[in-house]
């Protein structure tokens, strides 16, 4: 098990900078992944958000991205980087076989953490 809470990983998150938590995410997913799972018109957003000098994401977008980073660290030190982006994208039984990008857009976040601890536990069949 990761040797980081739930807690912990929010303080973190809570505690980064914006334009570094989105220009994480857009390493790790993708930029089109990241603006769909933010709710945002553009897929070249996440560029001009994880620009050191760049704009901030809305209130609802970086509720959503800080979110996202969130489930991402803990996927990645759980299950590595490769794993970790499927579940991102892979349909999931537990959201109904929603994406969790789509349920993290959807402002699904309990529903999603709950998918996100159930698979690193192993509780759900791939």
């Amino acid at each position: 098990m990761s040797t980081h809470t739930p807690v912990s990983l929010h303080r973190s998150t809570n505690r980064s900078d914006p334009h570094e938590i989105v220009r994480q995410l857009n390493e790790a997913l993708g930029s089109t992944l990241v603006a769909a799972l933010a709710g945002a018109r553009n897929r070249k957003q996440p560029y001009d958000w994880a620009r050191p000098d760049g704009p901030e994401p809305r209130d609802g977008a970086w509720n959503r991205l800080q979110f996202a980073h969130q489930i991402w660290v803990s996927l990645e030190a759980e299950e590595g980087r490769d794993v970790a982006r499927r579940w991102f994208i892979g349909g999931n039984p537990l959201l109904g076989e929603a994406t969790p990008v789509a349920a993290i857009r959807e402002d699904r976040h309990a529903e999603v953490r709950r998918a996100a601890q159930a698979f690193v536990d192993g509780d759900v069949d791939e």
